[in-house]
Order: C-alpha cells, then structure tokens, then sequence
C-alpha cells in the first residue's frame, strides 16, 4: 500500500469509467456508481499516503520535472481530493433519482470525465498542465449546463464556454511568458528562478485575469447566475461546489508558491473585489423571486469572501478562506439538491409559491437551513470556522474593515436564507400538482448539509492537514 500510486488512480479510474459508461450507456448508472465509489477509495488511499509519509510526488512514465510530468500531493492538494470525492459520490447517488434514462445516459461520461479533470487539476505540479486540465475542465462542464436543453440552457452553456475559452487563452499566453523567461513550466522550478520583470508582471496580470474570470469574482461573474440556474440540479450542485473552486485553488497555488513577490496593492486590489462581491451577490440573492437564482448569487457572494484574504497575507487568513471553500462546496451541493428536490415536487422554484414545502418536504427543508447555517457562518458550522478565522486575521493585521464586510455579508446570508424558509412555512395563493421525490435524493441534500456543519466540529484535523508539504510546511517527499 505504501508504493500505490493512488493519486494515479485517482484521474485514471474516472476517465475509464467515464469510457466504459460511454460504451454501454444502459448501464451506466451501474458503472458510475462503482466508480466514484472506486474513486472514493483511492483518495482515501491518497490521504494515508499523506499523513502517514508526507507529501507524494509521482513522476509520470519515470520521467521527472523539468523534462516529464510531476503529479504532487500534499495537505492542500489533498483537502481538494476530499472534499470533491465527498461531494462527488453525493452528486453520484442523488443522480440516480433525478435522471431519467436517456439524460442519464448522457450525465454519467461527462460528469466522471469532469471528474477525472478535477483529480488531474489538483494533482498536477506544473502550470501547462494545470491549463490542460483546466481546459478539459470546463469543456465538460459546458456540456452539462446544455444537457437540460431548452433555448436558456443552451444560451447560458455558450455563454459559459466563450468565457471559459477567453479565461484559457488570457492563462496561457502567461503560462509562455513564465516559459520565455524560465524556461519551465514545473511550479517547483518556477518557485526557484522567480524573479521581478517586466514578462513576470504580465504573466501575472495576464494569469490573473483568466482564472477570476474563471472564478466568476465580481464584475467578471456575469455569466454564472444563468449559467447555475438553467443547468439540472445535481449540475448546478457541482458547478457551484466544485468547478469554481479549481480555478481559485490555481491562483491561490500561483499566488503562494510561484508569485511571492507579493505586490501589496494587487491583494488590496482582490481583497476590494472580493468584498464588493460579498456585498453585491448577498443584495442580488436577496431580490430573487426564483430559488436556483437565488443560490446562484449567493455564490457570487460566497466566493467573494475566498479574496478577503489576499490583502492580509497571513498564514490564518488563507487557512480561514480554505475552510470557508470546503464548507462552502458541502453546503451550496447541499442547497443546490434541495432545490432541485423542491422542482420536481412543485414543478417549479418560485419562493413565493413554495406553499407549506415544509410540511411535505421536511428533510429537503432541514437540509436547505443546515446549509443555509453554514453559508451565514453560524457555529458549530464549517463555515462559522472559516469566518472566524478571517476575522481574527483582519483584527491582528489592523485592517477592521473586512470584519464589517463579514459582518454584514453574514446578515445579508441571513436574510435570504429566513426567506426561503420562511415561505416554505406558508400557504400559496396558487394550487399546483406535485410529485413524489426519491427519498435518496432528500437524505443525500441532507447528508452533505450535515457536512458542512460537522466540519466545525472536527477543525483541527483539516486544520493540522494544511500543513503537510507546499505551500504552509516544509515539503517532504514521500
């Protein structure tokens, strides 16, 4: 167990399974299941690796950096395995009742493909192939918001895919500057040859750029809010969770191992953004009369609260921003299936009508105000932690004004969480028909909500994993 290459694994058994589900769509439902269960096995593979022998890297066909390709594992690479296999076998077992049989035939390649991508991505130890699995990435994604068809999700996927292929170029023509100027592209190397240029500067700005566009941080976030609320639910539940997170884990790798010049203004500049995105997305999820709409933009204003600490720079600080990621990617998968149960039970997602969903909903209900807890950072709750932790930051550093965009970004979340749950206490106006929705569908939505909570309970372990390997301890190859 010791020499299994599990981080290997881990991107090659999505990818085949995304393959043999392909090949034999009837039963793909089958296939997947057992692959994401497979792929579940091999992170945990992964994380005994990492905590038992430090940080893993794996030199792809025995060739190593500069000349082949590395794969690293360390306590933030692993974190990211972890919670997207959490969230990736939830999204596996709730797709089972949400599709019928000819989209699910189309779901399952394409989401384990993503999946694969998303391993890949976060395993990956140099910056071109960080753009190749970016890349891949999002073409699978795009093709998810389309699977819903109708005119608005096919407008929104060809939204998403001209700005996910504008937020590539921008990241590659800086990934050929680093290469022009160093002549690598291992992430280790660059690390070492860093130096302030000219070339340097546009490679970061240029870099930059994609990847929040790719993160969707305000302005740059026009295309994501129809891009959630069009796609089906266990869709939106991974775009939310899981895709936008992996263009944030890039900026932040680049940020801390590979641009520690550190340009002040720059992380003032991210840290700006960031809290105007707290305060715009929590008003705009506040005015929405639809609920997918309504998660959507509490997306924009979640991922805001990631760059609050760019500007402060400190070990607390990034530590808070990544237990507000893991917590986030739980609780908005969480909230995503509870709309998606609360669609097919109505056959619509007006907050207005939700007419007593309570009462005949009331584990999807449950899980939508256990997330809801979360996302406005109430303890015990993951992201209680993660808020806490920012705000201990910004008072330590003398910069008392991110404790007022927490603050009232806090409030905002309050809000418009107590809303919806407030009309699925009350009787509508309008009588509609419904339908029975699978009980697997309601206790996954419920068992990732209750993630997000105990994820406060247990914070010293994710806590102490960060510090294994890049970028917040000493690397130690296993």
């Amino acid at each position: 167990m010791v020499n299994t290459p599990w981080g290997v694994m881990a991107i090659l058994l999505p990818l085949v399974g995304a393959l043999v589900c392909f090949l034999w769509p009837r039963r793909s439902v089958l296939l997947g299941l057992v692959t994401a269960i497979g792929v579940v096995t091999c992170v945990a593979g992964l994380g005994w690796q990492v905590v038992v022998l430090g940080a893993q890297r794996y030199a792809v066909g025995g060739w190593g950096a500069p000349l082949g390709i590395d794969l690293y594992a360390d306590g933030l690479s692993l974190l990211m395995l972890m919670v997207t296999a959490g969230v990736g076998l939830g999204i596996s077992v709730y797709s089972t009742g949400y599709f019928e049989r000819k989209p699910s035939a189309l779901f399952w390649p394409l989401w384990l493909f993503l999946w694969a991508a998303l391993n890949a991505l976060f395993l990956s130890a140099d910056i071109f192939n960080l753009y190749v699995t970016l890349e891949l990435l999002g073409l699978a994604a795009v093709a998810l918001v389309a699977l819903a068809g109708g005119a608005d999700a096919l407008t929104s996927a060809m939204r998403y895919l001209l700005v996910s292929l504008l937020g590539s170029l921008f990241y590659l023509l800086g990934v050929a500057l680093l290469y022009h100027s160093f002549g690598s592209v291992d992430i280790a190397i660059l690390a070492q040859r860093m130096e302030p240029s000219p070339p340097v500067w546009a490679a970061v700005g240029l870099m930059s750029a994609g990847l929040l566009l790719k993160t969707a941080l305000f302005p740059l976030h026009f295309w994501l809010p129809p891009a959630h609320a069009s796609a089906p639910a266990p869709v939106s539940a991974l775009l939310s969770a899981l895709v936008v997170k992996a263009s944030f884990y890039i900026l932040l790798r680049l940020w801390l191992e590979v641009f520690p010049l550190g340009s002040a203004a720059l992380g003032q500049l991210l840290g700006l953004l960031g809290a105007a995105a707290v305060l715009w997305g929590g008003i705009q999820a506040l005015r929405q009369t639809r609920l997918k709409l309504l998660i959507a933009y509490s997306t924009v204003a979640q991922l805001g609260y990631f760059f609050l600490a760019f500007p402060l720079g400190t070990a607390t600080a990034w530590k808070g921003t990544l237990y507000l990621l893991l917590s986030h990617a739980l609780a908005k998968a969480a909230m995503f299936m509870a709309a998606g149960n609360i669609m097919r039970f109505g056959g619509h997602d007006r907050i207005a009508d939700l007419d007593r969903v309570a009462h005949r909903l009331p584990l999807t209900v449950t899980a939508f105000a256990l997330a809801g807890i979360s996302i406005i950072g109430l303890p015990p709750s993951g992201g209680f932690i993660g808020k806490w932790l920012l705000l201990d930051a910004s008072l330590r550093a003398g910069q008392w004004w991110w404790v007022v965009i927490l603050i009232l970004g806090g409030l905002l979340a309050a809000a418009y969480v107590f809303k919806v749950i407030g009309y699925a206490f009350t009787q509508a106006g309008v009588l509609h028909e419904t339908r029975t929705v699978p009980i697997i569908m309601e206790w996954v939505a419920l068992a990732l909500a209750l993630g997000a909570i105990l994820l406060g309970l247990f914070a010293p372990w994710p806590l102490a994993l960060m510090e294994i390997g890049l970028p917040f301890g000493r690397e130690s190859a296993g």
